[in-house]
């Protein structure tokens, strides 16, 4: 039976993941993503049902467009294997509890919010508003309201700390070294970790950016990386692996 339900949270991440990347592709360009047709970005013939299915389809029109032939972005199917494969996880780690509601939605944030500063190097503040409210009232109904009143506060302590940093990082390098998406992120972010821990994510998103950038930066010689995904996935990883802050001070002390 659990792998039953494994297998049912894959596919399930598999069709959410469809639609949080038309949600992060079409909010920042002011798109409609609920009711609008989905159309091929070259040829714009609205796709069928069939064009659609998640993963399947791009694996039997061989990433090409049935219209057209012009080759499908691959963003689309990436982020669909990666919710189908966080969706289970979700499901694997937490059970059926207010934990695996809040990896959902954790999920849902990186995958829209990657896929939107990825590509437009937005991070909307709608999306941003929207999971506010979500984790705030998850956390009333597991716990009380003081607590949510805490992480309240543990997310202003946040945004003010990234906040801080993008000023440091204005001033040392003459002109905007990170995004104001960045630090609102964060301010979501402290409403699920502790503060400590939200420092940990921007260390972990660093060390994960460096590398990459300078890639980047020399394979497309282009000076603007987005730091979004970067510090979704240190804090993905951070609430998935379930480290606090003691695990953090116990593995200091034997350094």
């Amino acid at each position: 039976m659990e792998l039953f339900y494994i297998f049912i949270f894959f596919l399930l991440g598999l069709i959410f993941g469809s639609f949080f990347t038309v949600v992060g592709s079409r909010l920042p360009k002011g798109e409609n993503f609920i009711t609008s047709r989905s159309e091929c970005d070259r040829c714009h013939h609205e796709l069928a049902l069939k064009d659609m299915v998640p993963l399947l389809s791009f694996f039997l029109l061989k990433g090409r467009c049935r219209y057209c032939k012009g080759k499908i972005d691959t963003l689309s199917s990436y982020m669909e294997f990666f919710t189908g494969v966080l969706f289970a996880l979700s499901y694997y780690v937490f059970g059926f509890s207010f934990d695996l509601l809040i990896a959902l939605g954790v999920v849902a944030m990186l995958i829209i919010l990657s896929v939107s500063d990825i590509s437009y190097y937005i991070i909307p503040d709608q999306v941003l508003i929207f999971f506010s409210g979500y984790f705030l009232i998850l956390t009333c109904l597991a716990t009380d309201v003081p607590t949510a009143c805490l992480h309240l506060i543990y997310g202003i302590i946040l945004f003010g700390i990234m906040y801080t940093i993008m000023l440091l990082g204005n001033f040392l390098f003459k002109k905007e070294s990170l995004g104001g998406g960045d630090v609102k992120l964060m301010f979501v972010m402290g409403l699920i970790i502790h503060p400590f821990l939200g420092l940990i994510v921007i260390f972990f998103a660093s060390l994960l950016a460096l590398p990459i950038s300078f890639y980047i930066l020399y394979r497309k010689s282009q000076s603007l990386i987005p730091f979004g995904p970067f510090l979704l996935i240190s804090f993905t990883f951070i609430y998935f692996t379930g480290i606090d802050v003691s695990t953090i001070l116990n593995f200091i002390r034997l350094l």
